[in-house]
């Protein structure tokens, strides 16, 4: 393998399942470390705060901090104001999604959440999602907001199988409004780039690993990063037949030599 000054890290699927951890990624980590080699872990997920991403992470075993941690809440954020630069007023938004995607909205004076005529409808996954939540996006999405979704994950890893993702959620809304949602989270290249610009990392000297070929592996296509699957959550070898190939792929995170 080449030598990469990062390792961009999907979670759920790559490190642990729910509450099952995933051995060997966790392993993999520690191996990288050991090795001098930064891990970011880019998840897709929004329901948590970045300190909860920590916690999770050291359930399972894995020691790191919130400066090592990027999800789609906080890239949503950096793409919202940078499309008005120039503002005056707040951005008005109106969100779905649980507390990790309202922690880091509100920790940011520049939006106010606004039921009745928002600038933006931001999706994130909602496992409390209501007919009233999706009425009240449709309306405003079909009177002229602009619909943006926080990840285009239809499904998600779990002890109990695939479960449904906020990909799915958003589908329903995109069906009832008639808008389709831009996607911040992977496999849009919004996510990489912003995160690979912080952390002042060129493409190439990145690889992305996860397990998810519609979204890990692809936004590593979409940013021109190298990309590294694990067969260990939603993507089998056998679903790689006719597709695109990732740079590697793998059935366990112990087959990677650093």
């Amino acid at each position: 393998m080449k030598n990469y000054r990062l390792f961009l890290l999907d979670l759920d699927g790559t490190i642990y399942r729910g509450r099952e951890t995933i051995a060997a990624g966790v392993r993999f980590v520690q191996r990288a470390k050991a090795a001098g080699i930064d891990c970011l872990f880019l998840t897709n997920n929004t329901t948590r705060t970045t300190q909860m991403v920590v916690d999770k992470l050291a359930r399972h075993g894995v020691d790191t901090d919130q400066a090592h941690i990027y999800t789609p809440n906080m890239a949503t954020i950096s793409y919202l104001l940078a499309q008005h630069p120039k503002r005056q007023t707040k951005i008005g938004v109106y969100l779905i999604g649980q507390i990790g995607l309202w922690h880091e909205f509100l920790l940011h004076p520049e939006f106010e959440i606004n039921e009745q005529n928002p600038d933006y409808v931001v999706v994130g996954m909602d496992m409390d999602l209501t007919y009233h939540k999706v009425k009240v996006a449709t309306n405003a999405i079909r009177n002229g907001a602009v619909f943006i979704g926080t990840n285009a994950d239809l499904n998600l890893p779990s002890e109990e199988g695939l479960l449904p993702g906020n990909g799915s959620q958003c589908a329903m809304i995109a069906a009832a409004s008639g808008k389709e949602p831009l996607f911040i989270g992977k496999p849009s290249s919004i996510i990489v780039d912003q995160v690979l610009a912080r952390e002042h990392v060129a493409p190439e000297d990145a690889l992305l690993i996860g397990d998810n070929y519609e979204t890990d592996i692809k936004a590593g296509f979409n940013s021109h990063a190298d990309q590294l699957l694990v067969t260990t959550g939603v993507t089998s070898a056998s679903d790689l037949n006719g597709k695109r190939q990732p740079t590697m792929v793998v059935d366990s995170l112990d087959q990677v030599e650093l």
